[in-house]
């Protein structure tokens, strides 16, 4: 299960079908500090250990600094870029890069998706003979996601400028349509202050376009027991409660599907006491899967998390993946988890965007089968 322990829900502030849930600490960590530095209108080209490239816009990137001996860390500040009038690509060397000795640069969300874009990505590992050469030679080749920038998830520019940013808050969870779009949390006020507005820099999935879109937020209105309010310390009594119990609510019900122990979670950097990891989900069909990257402590707490929603297009190829993957990549063997035949199952991988990973010969079998099976239950 992901530890936020430290972090405090506060009451949501809604804006059209928005709903920010700040997340306020009591004691902020102070030898773990992060700003942004931003880079402007720009393709940027990363070069990965196993000699890939991923390829993504990337409007901004994180920089931590820690301490070695637990002393307080200061952020540098926020440094803006102009836009570029002219299409140019940036080369980077890794996803996190180490620009001093105490200073990280990692590119937020990136490290998440380029996890799940590299999921099984060495196709198979036994040459059965469904698979194309193309499969068995380059495994999955290219792949790519699409996402919308939060300048374009409706009503999320206006909501940055205008929701009031608590005391102590170090993180916010966003819901659009009241369904969890992503989750920020930082070490401290002061680096939230600085990245708050970054928000709209970010990538959000498919489903939480089209929710802000078209679905407002509901309304959860508090309720006072009046018979219980006789003077200015019971209303107050009141008002903590119902903020307790809307805090209960939303961590129990609204937020159950990110605080799941995610299935798999993979170190990328150790930066003294605190590790910067990124996690994939179980692939769970309709249910919420999100990816993410993490920095915790070395008791597992939560300094730095955030997460990327995945639509459910993006949830059944990775569960299509790893299911293929779990059966050694065999299609008869997959079917039957999957309780269908193997036509089917390679027909929903050519509609999942993996045909080319099969020969055309098989697939056109495929296609003949199913088609001579519905003729025969239509004669029926």
């Amino acid at each position: 299960m992901m530890d936020l322990t430290g972090l405090e829900t506060r009451p949501a502030q809604t804006w059209g079908g928005l709903r920010l849930v700040p997340l306020v600490r009591r004691e902020p960590i102070e030898d773990l500090r992060l700003h942004a530095k931003v880079y402007g209108d720009e393709l940027s080209m990363v070069h990965l250990p196993d000699r890939t490239l991923y390829t993504a816009y990337v409007p901004h990137a994180f920089v931590a600094s820690w301490t070695g001996d637990g002393t307080p860390a200061a952020a540098y500040g926020t440094q803006l870029g102009q836009p570029l009038r002219h299409m140019c690509i940036r080369t980077r060397r890794r996803m996190a890069r180490r620009v001093d000795r105490n200073r990280l640069r990692f590119l937020p969300l990136h490290l998440a998706v380029e996890g799940y874009l590299a999921l099984h990505f060495g196709g198979p590992v036994v040459a059965w003979e469904e698979w194309s050469r193309q499969a068995l030679a380059h495994g999955l080749s290219s792949r790519c996601e699409e996402a919308y920038t939060g300048a374009e998830v409706r009503g999320l520019e206006d909501a940055l400028k205008i929701f009031e940013i608590h005391p102590g808050q170090c993180g916010l969870l966003l819901y659009a349509g009241d369904t969890l779009a992503g989750a920020f949390v930082v070490p401290h006020p002061e680096d939230y202050r600085a990245l708050h507005p970054t928000l709209v820099r970010d990538m959000y999935g498919e489903l939480i376009h089209d929710y802000a879109l078209f679905y407002p937020a509901r309304d959860f209105p508090a309720v006072i027991d009046e018979s219980a309010v006789a003077s200015l310390a019971d209303l107050r009594a009141e008002a903590v409660r119902a903020e307790r119990d809307w805090a209960g609510f939303h961590d129990s019900v609204m937020a159950a599907g990110l605080l799941r122990a995610p299935a798999r979670v993979e170190e990328v950097y150790r930066m003294g006491r605190f590790t910067l990891s990124r996690f994939l989900p179980a692939f769970e069909r309709k249910s919420e899967n999100h990816i993410g990257e993490t920095v915790t402590d070395a008791d597992g707490r939560t300094a730095y998390l955030k997460t990327f929603r995945l639509s459910e297009a993006q949830v059944r190829r990775g569960h299509l993946l790893s299911t293929l993957a779990e059966h050694g990549w065999s299609l008869p063997a997959a079917a039957e988890s999957l309780r269908v035949g193997a036509a089917e199952l390679g027909l929903r991988l050519e509609r999942a965007g993996f045909g080319h990973l099969l020969r055309q010969d098989v697939l056109d079998g495929y296609r003949k089968a199913l088609s001579e099976r519905g003729r025969r239950t239509r004669a029926q």
